[in-house]
């Protein structure tokens, strides 16, 4: 039986990833579970689970969870960490076999790379992980002789795919993206558009920063820097197309002509037990695609005038070392600032922008180093978003 540790325990992929754990009880076991402040929750998961430790955000999380675990009777209380230590604690936990890195933003980026650096199995969720930091989790992955096994669709199906040819064989990948949900929206109409409309996703069931993200197609763009680490291709080698229907989750052309693609539900435990049980494809009785629903399979260009994100994304993985890094402290904040209504939906790419033109090019050399660019890029986005709600009072 494999155990596991669990970044992000009380997240979307994080709960999807105890399903999967609960449908096959006689491989897996949990053995560590980080969560930040949804107690309820995590207390329901260390009932089901009896991890030996787990984390949360703050000391004062930590107290209230040993109440609600006393309050239940569970006996005896795992080992309760918080904060940074506590995430390393998890990540690092000595009888874990895989560690699942779902955790959201670079609050895991640290443990990942540990983890990775320990030799662990690590299913990569956290899109920050490579985003911000891949050369050096890359490297660390190498001399560790161990692969990443990705959970996101996207690279979760590239994986497979590529077990049909060999590295020299590939031509390009090819990313699909469902659009979201303002693939048809007139563009002068984007500006004005709600949290609201933003987070209604056509396809999919997510959190909100990654459902955003899928909005303005950032998500896409992390994805084909993510893909440029995990497989070793070059930027020009890594396509995307619009697929409103999500069914065909990625695609790899070989140098023959030849396409091989991976098709499946919009249902993310499917990915998530591919990753966990690889090598092996074990039957699962959870997820299937509905053939009786599958009419049409539509594929379309993406428009960078419509998602400049996606434009940024792939202008900062050719200039490398701090640049993915501010990118992604950069869309955090922007995100959030959106979803307060403090930015307006176009002004997410505008800040952006305005950050990557601060950043200094530089090279990582240690995690602290991508920490602190990280740090920089959020003070630097913070002063943007102000500016332009500044901008946006005077204006009205």
């Amino acid at each position: 039986m494999k155990q596991l540790s669990i970044l992000g325990s009380t997240g979307s992929i994080g709960r999807q990833c105890l399903s999967v754990v609960e449908a096959l009880p006689e491989r897996f076991g949990v053995v560590a579970l980080a969560a930040g402040g949804n107690l309820e929750e995590l207390t329901g998961q260390i009932e089901r689970h009896r991890p030996e430790l787990v984390s949360v955000g703050d000391r004062k999380k930590a107290d209230e969870l040993a109440s609600a675990l006393r309050a239940k009777g569970i006996t005896p209380l795992p080992a309760i960490h918080h904060g940074a230590e506590g995430m390393l604690a998890v990540g690092t936990h000595t009888k874990a076999d895989i560690v699942v890195s779902a955790a959201v933003g670079v609050v895991g980026l640290e443990a990942t790379y540990e983890a990775v650096k320990l030799g662990k199995t690590v299913a990569l969720s956290n899109k920050e992980v490579l985003v911000a930091a891949g050369e050096l989790v890359m490297a660390a992955a190498k001399k560790a002789g161990r692969e990443l096994l990705p959970v996101d669709s996207e690279h979760n199906a590239v994986h497979q795919c590529l077990r049909g040819g060999t590295p020299g064989e590939v031509r390009r990948l090819v990313l699909t993206a469902s659009g979201g949900p303002f693939r048809k929206t007139p563009l002068a109409d984007l500006e004005n558009v709600s949290p609201e409309q933003a987070l209604a996703h056509p396809n999919w069931k997510m959190g909100n920063r990654i459902t955003i993200d899928s909005a303005t197609m950032m998500n896409k763009g992390f994805e084909v820097i993510e893909a440029r680490w995990l497989f070793g291709v070059r930027p020009d080698q890594i396509d995307v197309v619009i697929h409103p229907q999500s069914t065909i989750h990625s695609m790899v052309e070989f140098v023959d002509g030849s396409i091989l693609a991976q098709l499946g539900p919009t249902d993310m435990r499917m990915p998530i037990q591919y990753a966990l049980t690889y090598p092996e494809r074990v039957a699962s009785n959870q997820v299937a695609l509905d053939w009786q629903k599958l009419r049409r399979l539509d594929f379309a260009k993406v428009s960078t005038r419509r998602f400049p994100c996606l434009r940024l994304a792939r202008e900062t993985m050719k200039k490398g070392g701090a640049m993915p890094c501010a990118l992604n402290a950069a869309d955090e904040v922007a995100v959030a600032a959106f979803l307060e209504r403090r930015l307006p939906f176009r002004g997410i790419a505008e800040v952006i922008e305005r950050v990557l033109e601060h950043t200094p090019s530089m090279r990582f050399e240690k995690m602290d180093d991508v920490l602190a660019a990280d740090r920089e890029a959020r003070r630097t986005a913070k002063e943007e978003v102000e500016r332009l709600s500044a901008r946006a009072v005077a204006v009205s």
